[in-house]
């Protein structure tokens, strides 16, 4: 079975929300280990005051990171699961 490959540029401008439908904001961009290849984070911009309440790391004074191992489905937005935010 072959896999599919897409580009991380398909992530880039997703609104970002969670499985229970609340807004968190839109990917940036991404981070990842450059000899694996493995993504870490997504780096999140124009957040919503909702994000304020969570547990995330800040990156400059208004972007956010998201654990990647915290997505749940990627579509037309990026559904996250809070639960995994650590």
């Amino acid at each position: 079975m072959q896999i599919e490959k897409n580009p991380y540029s398909i992530l880039i401008n997703k609104m970002i929300v969670t499985k229970e439908g609340k807004r968190i904001g839109f990917v940036r961009d991404v981070t990842f280990e450059t000899k694996s290849g493995e993504l870490i984070n997504l780096v999140v911009k124009d957040i919503t005051p909702y994000t304020r309440n969570l547990n995330l790391e800040k990156v400059g004074s208004n972007e956010l990171l998201i654990p990647y191992n915290s997505i749940i489905a990627i579509g037309d937005f990026i559904v996250v699961s809070e639960e995994d935010f650590i």
